[in-house]
């Protein structure tokens, strides 16, 4: 049976999911294919951590001011997808106070909310911290669950006649006199698609992808490991807080901490290496904040691929590349009905979202306005719906799984 949808999305993550509910509630005809459950890839393997932008604010003030910004939206419109849990930057007396000074100020004037704390102040908040912390900085950090908020963006694009198949992978694309006319699809789908316009959301493996259209794209790929530990009552997200390295991030779960994290480049998204020595590595530092973890529990250890888009530079440590994003509209590469959206953080997919489906709309004509800043997720105050949703689309991953996927 032959599809012809007027827009094919390629990838079921957080952004795939969310450009599928933006052009829906738009009017727009959508199919989205994935191939291995919804959020499969990175977004539902990442530590979870809802970015307030005070990570980024002094090295990338762009990245920041995205990240403030759709934290905001998310804890109006995400409902059980988030947790509100805080978070605080911490400085050991090995740490640079230059950097703690700079990173507060490039907060202030982007407009992210800090509070300034003492080591005594802070351990009251967090009596397990270690002795070693001598200032600390609260921001409106918080936590975020993938796999609901996945599958409620992928609900919500069906809701509005969209059609979304988790277990359908795309095997080919043919591009016929600067178009891609044709792509088959395997899976539950087992057909050939003729969509109109095709965009690429497929993360880390946006260069396969791009690759099918004979088109190249620079992507940049690295791994990183998560150790979920057993530990209640952490509260606040803790950000070491020094220049970014392994180590130096702990989420709080309910009862349990995700420690992370690691960058190592990789070839292959689909292959590469789990090494012992970013687990060990991880806990080690993350003890450097919070001892008691070195101790704990592990719960399960998952690594995930960061979809990094370094076109200029393949740099061995891949910390520096931006995670901003960028749309690029491969007519410029010969091929006019294809894009792909690259880079960027699960903490501004819908922002990526609404900039990919804007210039959609656009070549459409359609005139229809983004709406998914202010239109709350289905289910979103009903966590029981969520994991309802998930289990529909098959889009269970480890990042929150003790919340999500518990009996």
């Amino acid at each position: 049976m032959m599809h012809s949808p007027t827009v094919l999305i390629i990838g079921g993550g957080a952004t795939g999911t969310g450009i599928a509910r933006d052009l829906a509630l738009r009017g727009v005809d959508v199919m989205l294919v994935e191939r291995n459950g919804l959020s499969s890839g990175a977004s539902s393997r990442s530590h979870g951590l809802l970015h307030s932008g005070a990570r980024y604010a002094e090295a990338n003030r762009v990245g920041a001011e995205e990240c403030i910004a759709e934290n905001r939206i998310l804890r109006s419109i995400a409902g059980a997808c988030i947790r509100d849990t805080g978070g605080l930057f911490v400085q050991l007396a090995e740490d640079d106070p230059e950097y703690f000074d700079e990173k507060r100020a490039a907060c202030d004037e982007i407009g992210i909310e800090t509070t300034l704390l003492s080591g005594t102040e802070v351990r009251a908040h967090v009596p397990d911290l270690t002795a070693e912390v001598e200032l600390a900085m609260w921001v409106p950090d918080g936590v975020v669950y993938p796999s609901r908020l996945c599958a409620a963006n992928a609900a919500d694009a069906e809701g509005h006649g969209a059609t979304v198949h988790p277990h359908a992978p795309l095997e080919e694309m043919v591009v016929e006199d600067g178009r891609v006319e044709r792509a088959l699809v395997g899976g539950e789908v087992g057909a050939e698609v003729e969509p109109d316009h095709v965009i690429n959301a497929s993360g880390a493996w946006a260069g396969r992808v791009a690759s099918m259209a004979g088109i190249e794209v620079g992507m940049a790929p690295s791994r990183g490991v998560m150790v979920s530990v057993a530990y209640e009552g952490l509260g606040p997200a803790l950000n070491r807080c020094r220049n970014p390295d392994d180590g130096d991030i702990v989420v709080p779960h309910e009862e349990e901490a995700v420690l992370g994290t690691t960058s190592v480049p990789v070839a292959d998204p689909d292959d590469y290496e789990q090494a012992d020595w970013e687990i060990e590595t991880s806990v080690r530092e993350c003890a450097t904040m919070l001892p008691p973890v070195a101790d704990a529990p592990t719960i399960r250890t998952w690594w995930g691929v960061r979809p990094l888009y370094a076109p200029d530079e393949q740099a061995s440590d891949r910390r520096g590349i931006s995670r901003g994003f960028t749309t690029l509209d491969h007519a410029a590469d010969g091929v006019d009905n294809f894009l792909s959206i690259v880079g960027g953080k699960l903490t501004t997919y819908r922002q990526m979202a609404e900039s990919v489906s804007d210039l959609i709309c656009d070549k459409l004509g359609v005139d229809a306005v983004c709406e998914t800043a202010t239109r709350p997720l289905p289910g979103a105050e009903d966590p029981d719906r969520l994991d309802e949703f998930i289990a529909a689309y098959d889009g269970q991953g480890p990042t929150d799984e003790d919340v999500s996927g518990r009996d």
